[in-house]
């Protein structure tokens, strides 16, 4: 079709050219961690109890501890109840006194929350009693924008291209990240986190794309895990931002601001080689395969810049396209599958850590330090394993784990954030494979697409997860019996996937059959020279095995 991918092996498979846009697609990976996570830091626990300064017009004496007396319930063990007081009257003071109060009713005029240091979400927002569940709300909100991103940003990539879909998300999260820090309303702050992470998931897909088009196969993994990496960092470098700033407001100014600096990509941000030639702008691409041969000083022969054909219509890919064809359609639902249950076992762990009774601060530090082990080693285990195996059992284990937690007894805290950890851990190792896995799947020209269709199922969990945490007022082990068994279940099914370790990216959707499969059909001598036949040299695309 092409020969893009010939000329791609010409130019080198990870030279300075190649280094240099990994190293572009790191930097954002720092600020997207923040964004997923700074919220848990912004709603600490706040002792708090009704306003009741309406005593304080008949009895401008009192002291504290005598207003509260007078005008607060106590609950069974004798603290003053944090959501109810006793209902306002016209008696004078000596009345009050003498007979007590004893109608209740909600809080009315707001709460108190004696030892609040810094402003926060909680505080600033009354995020107590009948208004604590907007906190978990507010969290599915901004996964919300997450899903209305992957299926905003996925065909939208395809058609725009990858460098200007990963502009306007790094201008929409610096724009709306740092505007959350002066919203005046809860409402408005859930609206600018949607588009927030509306943004964080255009980066996300995006990036991976890019460094997969540009990077070779045997490099690939490398690429696409170390971005996963420098969001670990992130969370730990969140932890250490959270612990010194406790004003959320300025928080949230520190931990977005820095996106600013990324504004110079719009001068060094190479488009994908791939996707130009896919789109039909021949001398776009050999512009800047030139380049890429010229930092990594390398030469392009010219009779391979010859074979770059532009297609007489080249016709965009669409959510259809990967129903159309048997191969695909079974890949597409088991991956959708796939990234729904990760993402549900993920977000159900990393959402609910300030419920495991340690430090949140360590805690989070510790969840984003296990993150560095589970994708560095994802590196050499889908070496060593290959993508079908790694993901599925990852996943069978995650969802392992989830279920032993039921079993653990409530009062050996450190023994469920221990195999919570775990849990992460594994839960980590399998998303990053997942983005591998399915970016290798896709054919180029409905990759974004089928990225963003399982994104977009991800987003979907990471929805659900927050609201699933509520579950627990019924019973404490329904959200791990339901984060288990899904996430179990979904592990299984990936062995019905194709293995694409070794394989080369497949450009379109003519193929008759996976790349995985055309490469192992191609060690059969009379199969490999019926493709060879059948397709001439243009078969050698799609299916060229490298070892890896």
């Amino acid at each position: 079709m092409s020969g893009v991918g010939e000329i791609l092996k010409a130019v080198g498979d990870f030279g300075p050219f190649q280094k240099w846009l990994v190293l572009l697609t790191l930097l954002p990976c720092f600020t997207l961690s923040f964004h997923q996570f700074c919220q848990l830091f912004m709603v600490p626990h706040e002792p708090h109890h009704c306003n009741t300064s309406w005593i304080r017009a008949i009895g401008p004496n009192l002291t504290e501890e005598e207003q509260l007396n007078l005008t607060l319930p106590r609950d069974a063990d004798g603290a003053y109840e944090q959501c109810s007081m006793y209902s306002p009257v016209d008696w004078d003071l000596d009345s009050i006194v003498a007979y007590g109060l004893n109608a209740t009713e909600k809080c009315s005029s707001g709460w108190v929350y004696p030892s609040a240091q810094a402003p926060s979400l909680l505080t600033e927002f009354d995020l107590v009693c009948d208004r604590k569940d907007l906190n978990d709300i507010s969290q599915s909100i901004y996964m919300l924008g997450m899903f209305l991103g992957s299926m905003i940003f996925g065909p939208l990539s395809d058609r725009m291209g990858r460098r200007p879909v990963i502009l306007i998300s790094i201008f929409l999260q610096g724009l709306f990240g740092v505007a959350i820090a002066f919203v005046p309303h809860f409402d408005v702050y859930m609206a600018f986190r949607c588009v927030v992470g509306a943004s964080v998931s255009g980066i996300t897909m995006t990036i991976l794309a890019l460094a997969t088009e540009w990077v070779g196969v045997s490099h690939r993994p490398k690429a696409v895990l170390t971005s996963h990496c420098c969001f670990a960092i992130g969370q730990m470098i969140l932890a250490g931002l959270s612990y010194g700033i406790r004003n959320w407001r300025l928080l949230q100014i520190a931990g977005t601001a820095p996106v600013f600096a990324l504004f110079f990509y719009i001068w060094v941000l190479p488009e994908s080689a791939r996707w130009l030639v896919i789109k039909g702008r021949i001398e776009e691409a050999k512009k800047v395969l030139q380049k890429a041969a010229s930092i990594n000083k390398r030469t392009i022969p010219l009779e391979l810049l010859e074979q770059l054909k532009p297609e007489a219509q080249p016709k965009p890919g669409s959510i259809l396209d990967l129903f159309r064809k048997k191969h695909l359609r079974k890949v597409t639902l088991i991956m959708i599958c796939t990234w729904f249950v990760n993402s549900l076992v993920y977000y159900g762990l990393s959402l609910n850590v300030t419920n495991f009774g340690l430090d949140i601060y360590l805690t989070q530090l510790a969840f984003g330090a296990v993150e560095i082990p589970a994708r560095v080693g994802c590196i050499f285990v889908l070496q060593w394993f290959g993508r079908k195996k790694t993901q599925a059992v990852l996943l069978i284990l995650s969802g392992l784990i989830c279920l032993i937690i039921i079993g653990i007894p409530e009062d050996q805290p450190m023994v469920t954030t221990v195999l919570a950890t775990i849990g992460k851990f594994t839960a980590t190792a399998s998303f990053s494979t997942s983005y591998v896995y399915s970016a290798e799947l896709f054919p180029t020209v409905i990759r974004q697409t089928g990225v963003g269709l399982c994104s977009m199922s991800a987003r979907l969990a990471g929805i659900i997860a927050p609201l699933m945490l509520l579950l627990e007022q019924y019973h404490p082990s329904i959200p791990m019996a339901i984060f288990g068994s899904a996430t179990v279940v979904g592990g299984l099914l990936c062995f019905l996937l194709p293995e694409t370790r070794g394989t080369d990216l497949v450009d379109d959707t003519r193929d008759g059959c996976p790349p995985a499969q055309v490469c192992e059909n191609a060690n059969s001598s009379s199969k490999n020279e019926h493709v060879k036949g059948k397709g001439g040299g243009q078969d050698n695309e799609y299916t060229k095995s490298t070892q890896f």
